[in-house]
């Protein structure tokens, strides 16, 4: 691994103006200085479809080589009906197909998310940890990044101005470079055994 840490952002919105989005910009925008995120835009994924899932169709494949071209994952996800968004859903099915060519398999991965809702995304990050247990995902545990009430900590460009908020996020992604480098010093050790 390089002295960087690669990092794969993945917002769960198709909407332009979405705060995950904007969630997510504010993440680049203070990734520690050992660390690069790159966004993947979900926007023209095809619906996932089994019989595809053999020879995927181009798209497909260039997001299963990010995300395992990346050192961590984090996603950025809004909640709809007590869940992950079908997008990010989407996304996650194709990446982890067909069976045995899971792209997510052993990521370091984050997670957070933004709502006008009191409580946030908590329930869609729930899902979105439960999904990980199948994808041997190994996600960050603290601090939970969940911006509730999101219509008052953005401005009317979309940017994130809420401190503490940028506060949690830092010290998530700081979090996440560093069991990153925990996790692939564990697996490197174990390869030369």
């Amino acid at each position: 691994m390089s002295s960087t840490i690669n990092i794969l952002g993945i917002a769960g919105s198709l909407r332009q103006s979405s705060y995950n989005r904007g969630l997510l910009r504010a993440a680049v925008e203070l990734a520690p200085a050992d660390s690069k995120i790159e966004v993947f835009e979900l926007d023209d994924l095809p619906g996932f479809n089994q019989d595809l899932e053999q020879s995927p169709p181009p798209r497909v494949a260039e997001f299963k080589r990010k995300i395992r071209d990346a050192d961590a994952i984090l996603f950025v996800t809004p909640e709809y009906n007590y869940s992950v968004p079908g997008v990010l859903k989407n996304a996650i099915d194709w990446a982890s197909r067909p069976y045995g060519d899971n792209a997510w398999n052993g990521k370091p991965a984050a997670i957070m998310g933004a709502s006008i809702g009191g409580i946030a995304t908590a329930r869609a990050q729930y899902h979105l940890r439960q999904m990980m247990v199948f994808l041997n995902m190994f996600p960050v545990n603290q601090p939970e990044v969940m911006v509730a009430n999101a219509s008052e900590k953005f401005d009317e460009q979309g940017n994130l101005i809420d401190d503490t908020a940028k506060d949690f996020i830092r010290q998530l992604l700081d979090n996440l470079v560093d069991w990153t480098r925990r996790i692939t010093y564990h697996q490197e050790m174990r390869k030369s055994q």
